[in-house]
């Protein structure tokens, strides 16, 4: 049953759905992922600005960098290699290249949509912009419950199979023993809430993406004259041109769009979560942050496991090797046994935030259509329950079980999105057309969208996040319009 509706979903829709809906949303935002690109940094300059008691734009990134950089970057890499060759690389970036597009519009109509609670935080996401913005409740329900049991089940049982794999290979130690540590360490800490989480992912994300990184130039750069090769192998069995995958383009372009999803999430509803509850000037600025973690992700983090595995030699087509065993054999192949070790490292690091990170949006997604305490005790038994069953499983039923409550969230969420596109594009082109008007930190005025159904205490008509001079330049702007 998981492989037909796997075969259904990724064979047929959503290969069509993400690549096609994220060329066309590229197109009719006149390029806004490469238009903005410069402009990231500069808004992420000023990310790290927060009110008392909020949560920073840059909080809020490094959240959904948290959940995007994990065993999607490391085992997820390796599973596309082994299963479509390296042609699946060349998918993963195409998927996300397209998707900053998606995300950049999914994070901003989160924002746009958001609601605030009674002790002044924010909550939105994909069931709020289909409740409030699409008026269908029961779809955001549907949406809803899909997120809990992708993130919170699905994505929580990869995470822990991939670690108890890794530490296996590693140390040799027995799985189910990773998996009751595991479970430990998050019983310990899901009672903490999104602000601890956001503390321990700004110290904790950024270092280990950086270590990683590091490790991976310097696997690169001792290996540096076999990268262009390496790179026309990418791109040659990507179209089927080269004999050792010919024929195989079709498992290339279905696994690279498969674990590009899987690790960049661009498209499948889990970034608006956090995108929202961050407090900005204008909703168009945290996506445009939040394309740039799709970015990171995957071309940046997955290029560096791709390299890392086809420069070490280790990789030959119908290698037996699983997963996040494949990585680790070539990174110790290229630097020694300790580089099996790193990864091990590595990986745990990762995996620590990303099982946090699920567990918020899940339990996120349940506050959704109840607030009564005793489904959330529940849920926290089931993650628990789902860590430890994910820690003994095999590689292909824990990875089928993912993609197919993956599959049909991102299929709710770009229906969604598409039916959303029109009033996406008029909030980029009232953010754009300030740009134009010389307002450096363009601000959202709730009075220019008063036909939607937005919530005036999360958007009030004089925003208390402006500086004086932001105030007198949109106050210009508006005048001359």
């Amino acid at each position: 049953m998981l492989d037909l509706l796997n075969d259904l979903l990724w064979s047929k829709l959503l290969i069509v759905m993400l690549i096609g809906l994220g060329l066309y949303f590229t197109v009719r935002s006149r390029f806004v992922q490469f238009r903005y690109f410069g402009s990231m940094f500069r808004i992420f300059s000023e990310a790290f600005q927060r009110q008392p008691g909020q949560l920073s734009s840059f909080q809020a990134l490094m959240l959904s960098v948290a959940g995007r950089v994990g065993a999607g970057n490391i085992a997820g890499v390796s599973v596309a290699i082994m299963l479509g060759g390296p042609g699946a690389i060349f998918w993963m970036w195409v998927v996300a290249l397209v998707g900053m597009a998606t995300s950049y519009f999914e994070c901003s109509l989160a924002q746009l949509y958001k609601r605030r609670e009674a002790d002044g935080t924010y909550r939105g996401g994909p069931a709020f912009y289909i409740q409030h913005g699409l008026g269908q409740r029961w779809l955001g329900i549907v949406v809803s419950l899909l997120l809990l049991v992708t993130f919170g089940f699905g994505f929580n049982a990869v995470q822990s199979f991939t670690v108890a794999s890794s530490l296996h290979d590693t140390f040799g130690l027995p799985t189910h023993i990773s998996g009751i540590a595991l479970v430990v360490v998050i019983g310990l800490i899901i009672f903490g809430g999104i602000k601890r989480i956001a503390k321990i992912a700004d110290i904790l994300v950024p270092s280990m993406a950086f270590a990683y990184i590091a490790m991976a130039l310097f696997v690169i750069g001792g290996n540096i004259d076999q990268v262009p090769e390496v790179l026309a192998l990418i791109v040659k069995s990507a179209f089927g041109l080269e004999p050792a995958f010919a024929g195989g383009i079709g498992a290339a372009i279905i696994m690279g769009v498969k674990r590009g999803l899987f690790s960049n999430e661009a498209g499948l509803g889990s970034a608006p979560n956090v995108a929202a509850v961050a407090q900005v000037k204008h909703p168009v600025a945290q996506g445009i942050v939040q394309s740039l973690s799709v970015f990171i992700d995957t071309i940046i983090l997955c290029s560096c496991t791709a390299l890392i595995i086809l420069l070490s030699g280790v990789y030959q087509p119908g290698t037996e090797m699983a997963g996040v065993v494949l990585t680790q054999t070539a990174m110790a192949a290229v630097v020694g046994e300790w580089g099996r070790v790193f990864v091990s490292i590595a990986l745990l690091l990762f995996v620590f935030t990303t099982l946090i990170y699920n567990y918020y949006l899940g339990e996120n997604a349940l506050g959704f259509f109840t607030s009564k305490r005793w489904p959330v005790q529940t849920y926290r038994v089931l993650v628990v329950g789902l860590v430890l069953w994910g820690s003994v499983q095999d590689l292909g039923t824990v990875f089928a079980f993912a993609d197919v409550t993956m599959g049909l969230l991102a299929v709710a969420n770009l229906v969604a999105l598409a039916l959303l596109f029109k009033v996406g594009l008029r909030l980029m082109k009232d953010y754009d057309s300030q740009v134009k008007a010389g307002v450096e930190s363009p601000v959202f005025d709730p009075k220019q969208f008063a036909d939607l159904d937005l919530d005036p205490a999360a958007w009030p008509a004089t925003p208390p996040t402006s500086e004086p001079s932001a105030q007198a330049e949109v106050s210009n702007y508006q005048h001359q319009r």
